[in-house]
């Protein structure tokens, strides 16, 4: 099993779209047993998915207190092997949660119990950086922060990447990418020159409809600019984690 988070101190970079959209590419493109997990208390990676949680809301901090077992709050959705932690609100307490416990390594834990039954974990994280971020960064194997090509932007990815770079133990690998991008606008085509080498994923209508159909792009979109971005950016993060593990 290979995790991998999507991740931004920002918020309003199309993170959670993004996330669902990878999870739906990994079972789909490369029908791997995939588990979006959804960790942020606005549950909009809930919603999107479109999926039913089997049990009352209130549980889903309950599970790195150990008071409920995954299997209780996964559900399937509608995509051939791809199943749903979903959130509630109880997460807004997580991150005083984490600091109570003082245990850094909780979730990392909570990933390795779940190994056996998933190929891929996506993490669809909160923004900011607090003791949630903290266990998100530990224990991911690769981190994905969508950038919208802007000084605040890539402001808040400079200030993950000196972070990380100040805290010791494991980390995985950050991988940028530039989301919601509009090549009309001479800003973005700047920020696109000063970093060629990172994927794209342009501006589209289609990923605003995913919160009318309650699916990833690619299943009522194949075609639009954007789900080829996405099935793209999806090929190359399987290369990356193949590489990782051939290295470790």
């Amino acid at each position: 099993m290979r995790s991998i988070a999507v991740y931004s101190l920002k918020g309003g970079v199309g993170k959670t779209s993004l996330a669902l959209n990878l999870a739906w590419a990994a079972a789909t493109l490369s029908s791997r047993r995939t588990l979006l997990w959804d960790l942020d208390a606005q549950a909009g990676a809930t919603f999107l998915a479109g999926a039913r949680p089997r049990s009352g809301a209130g549980e889903a901090q309950g599970l790195f207190a150990r008071d409920v077992a995954p299997d209780k709050l996964i559900a399937a959705t509608e995509t051939p092997r791809l199943d749903l932690l979903p959130a509630d609100r109880s997460l807004r307490g997580l991150d005083r949660f984490f600091f109570t416990l003082g245990k850094k390594k909780r979730l990392e834990k909570l990933l390795e119990s779940l190994s056996t039954g998933y190929d891929r974990i996506v993490l669809d994280c909160p923004p900011g950086l607090a003791e949630t971020s903290e266990q998100v960064l530990r224990a991911a194997d690769l981190i994905v922060v969508p950038v919208i090509p802007s000084p605040l932007s890539q402001r808040a990815l400079a200030e993950v990447v000196s972070h990380l770079g100040r805290s010791t133990g494991r980390r995985g690998a950050i991988l940028p990418i530039f989301n919601m991008v509009d090549r009309r606008r001479s800003l973005h085509r700047e920020a696109l020159e000063s970093a060629p080498d990172w994927p794209v994923i342009p501006m589209a209508s289609a990923i605003e409809s995913m919160a009318v159909h309650r699916a990833a792009i690619g299943s009522f979109a194949p075609n639009a600019a954007a789900s080829v971005a996405i099935a793209g950016l999806w090929r190359g993060i399987e290369r990356r984690l193949a590489a990782q593990r051939e290295s470790s």
